[in-house]
């Protein structure tokens, strides 16, 4: 794994100037490639390439970037890894290709160099984000993966085509300059992230996922558009037209097939390699499949905390012990996750508030002092229906969607007209949230509002413009489908590129470790989409069809348990001994002089959340993500 970085049409500088700039922008990238560095200019175009290496596949020389193509035309900053990529040599190898090592980057650009860039593309099985350099052309091109697994920024900056693998990359750049985003602060209360394409910074976006930026030195200005090569709502759609037509145990098996080959492509690699194992269904079905086709014992890592209740220690070393792994855990303390959060706002980059980000550090931290390689677990939850938000939310709607709109929209004013002269209590607060459950008019529009933090963002952010201020619930809304698959959708294109995979790639990539998702293999996902709903969940059994793969491995008892989080007690932390940092970031003297925040809404839920008449963590976490974040960088 590598952070990548680069600029197009710095005009008016010299080589000098554009070799020290990118070789700074490049230093900031050393947690994900703490292997090699490299650097490339053409001072002719303003055209620069930065990367840093964490070698992986072929540790020799031969996999050092920026790479050129044999042919001289294309240039290459790559992040992620090509797991077809043996059987890509040997079709290039059969039309004339030779090469020099073994590295998956060599394959890429000459790829590129036979079929072009969006023919290459499509031919990947992998997670990527890279740059290209078209000689020939004068023109350079971003690509992203289709699930958005390794990320990328891009903006422009006084003509200037910026790039990086993080904000912090592009932030050094001379030409930078750091214009935060109010709209962006208000996505960030309203979901706990900021949903790509935005980023904390107007003029900087994340490039989607499954999109290209093509850009030429002309028209590095802002003008270009990124084009996509792959989309999941078309996955969704097919999969929804063209269903899986055999029967349960044939859907099974054939899922069973799947995922071993995504996991044995994603077990090579010329480094320790291991896997996170919480004993949850997803990360317990990717460890059976590897040990299946390991003769060595694979190595497994979990996390313990004794003091609070989110332990899963005991349930990962049972599946362990099952499967015969090599297994490590580590018990820690509440003070150990706590010494987590000064270092949040430099390992994420922008502000980041999901608090699951603190024991995912502490597991990649723990996972490095042994592999240089994790597989997880993550997206079975949003390709086989395993969020217990999924059930409680189809009940809720077939409580309330049988009565008409217009029923719902006046027993909403209702209730909180009853609500207002109630102040703060109990029964207001609970009159407030029938009215926020009964205003929705779609079964989209209640999942909106059930996942949003902050709902009324335009009076706790100030200097929202008008379109900011009344932001959609979501910015992405599917077409219609059941209710089930509705959900499913939405958080395949927000929730998971946005929260789950930004928080695996920084935690991991801080401590240079790579983490692989063999769940999110495309092929897996279309034929998730394949499979009928009632396939997927049966009754009260979620994810019912990946639960019958893990059972032909591991028995059913070591996994039917209620699903745990992977979190941390922020609630009691912030009464107590979190107390005194919180207070001082969300002072009222503070935020009335950073002018980014009204002191009242803020102060009013962090009163009640210290008198412990409401819970409001998750609320207070998002505003001192960005108050910790302000701090560090702007303060």
């Amino acid at each position: 794994m590598c952070g990548i970085v680069g600029f197009l049409n710095w005009h008016g500088r010299s080589e000098v100037e554009q070799t020290d700039a990118v070789a700074s922008m490049t230093q900031e990238l050393g947690h994900r490639g703490p292997d090699d560095s490299g650097t490339w200019v053409d001072a002719r175009y303003g055209m620069a390439l930065g990367h840093r290496r964490l070698s992986i596949v072929d540790l020799s020389r031969h996999g050092h970037q920026p790479m050129r193509s044999a042919c001289g035309r294309f240039r290459i900053v790559y992040n992620g890894e090509v797991y077809n990529h043996a059987l890509l040599r040997k079709e290039l190898e059969s039309l004339g290709h030779r090469f020099r090592g073994h590295s998956d980057t060599e394959v890429l650009v000459q790829s590129l160099a036979e079929w072009g860039i969006r023919d290459t593309v499509r031919r990947l099985i992998g997670m990527f984000a890279f740059a290209v350099w078209d000689q020939q052309r004068s023109r350079m091109t971003l690509v992203r993966d289709r699930i958005g697994i390794k990320p990328v920024y891009y903006g422009w900056a006084n003509g200037c085509l910026l790039f990086g693998s993080e904000l912090k990359a592009i932030r050094v750049h001379p030409e930078f300059r750091a214009d935060i985003d109010r709209g962006a602060v208000a996505r960030l209360l309203r979901h706990g992230y900021i949903p790509a394409p935005h980023s904390i910074y107007r003029g900087i976006q994340k490039l989607p996922a499954g999109t290209m930026l093509v850009v030429s030195r002309e028209t590095a200005s802002g003008d270009a558009d990124p084009m996509p090569w792959w989309e999941m709502d078309e996955a969704v759609g097919e999969g929804l037209t063209t269903p899986f037509r055999g029967s349960a145990d044939e859907a099974v098996s054939e899922l069973d097939r799947l995922l071993r080959d995504s996991v044995a492509g994603r077990m090579e690699a010329d480094v320790p390699l291991g896997a996170f194992l919480s004993g949850g269904i997803d990360s317990s079905t990717v460890v059976a499949l590897m040990q299946a086709q390991s003769t060595q014992p694979v190595r497994t890592f979990s996390i313990g905390f004794k003091e609070f209740g989110y332990d899963e220690a005991p349930f990962a070393k049972a599946v362990a012990n099952h499967l015969g792994t090599e297994h490590t855990e580590c018990y820690v303390t509440s003070a150990d996750a706590r010494n987590v959060i000064p270092r949040l706002p430099e390992l994420y980059d922008e502000p980041f508030a999901d608090p699951s980000q603190i024991p995912t550090f502490l597991v990649s931290r723990m996972a490095r002092n042994h592999v240089t390689v994790c597989l997880s677990g993550d997206g079975g939850d949003e390709l086989f229906c395993g969020y217990d938000r999924y059930r409680y939310m189809s009940r809720l709607w077939r409580r309330i969607g049988w009565c008409p709109p217009m029923i719902r929209r006046v027993a909403s004013r209702l209730a909180s007209a009853i609500a207002g002269p109630l102040g703060s209590g109990t029964v207001a607060r609970k009159l407030r949230t029938l009215a926020e459950l009964t205003s929705p008019t779609t079964p989209g529009e209640l999942y909106g509002r059930f996942n949003t933090h902050w709902r009324q963002v335009d009076s706790v952010v100030l200097g929202l413009d008008t379109d900011e201020s009344s932001l959609p619930l979501l910015d992405h809304e599917p077409g219609s489908r059941s209710f089930l698959e509705h959900m499913m959708h939405m958080d395949s294109v927000t929730y998971l590129p946005d929260d789950i995979l930004v928080k695996l790639d920084r935690a991991s990539m801080a401590v240079g470790l790579e983490a692989r998702v063999p769940v999110l293999d495309h092929r897996v996902v279309e034929f998730a989409w394949r499979v009928p709903l009632e396939i997927k969940t049966r009754g009260r059994e979620t994810k019912w069809l990946l639960r019958r793969v893990l059972e032909r491995y591991v028995p059913r008892e070591l996994i039917d348990r209620p699903k745990m989080g992977f979190g941390v007690p922020i609630d009691v932390w912030l009464r107590g001994p979190l107390r005194e940092w919180a207070e001082e970031l969300l002072s009222h003297e503070r935020l009335r002089r950073q002018g980014f925040f009204d002191p009242e809404p803020i102060r009013s839920k962090w009163q009640e959340h210290l008198s412990g008449r409401h819970d409001w963590q998750y609320l207070l976490w998002d505003v001192l993500m960005f108050q910790a974040w302000l701090e560090r960088y702007h303060g």
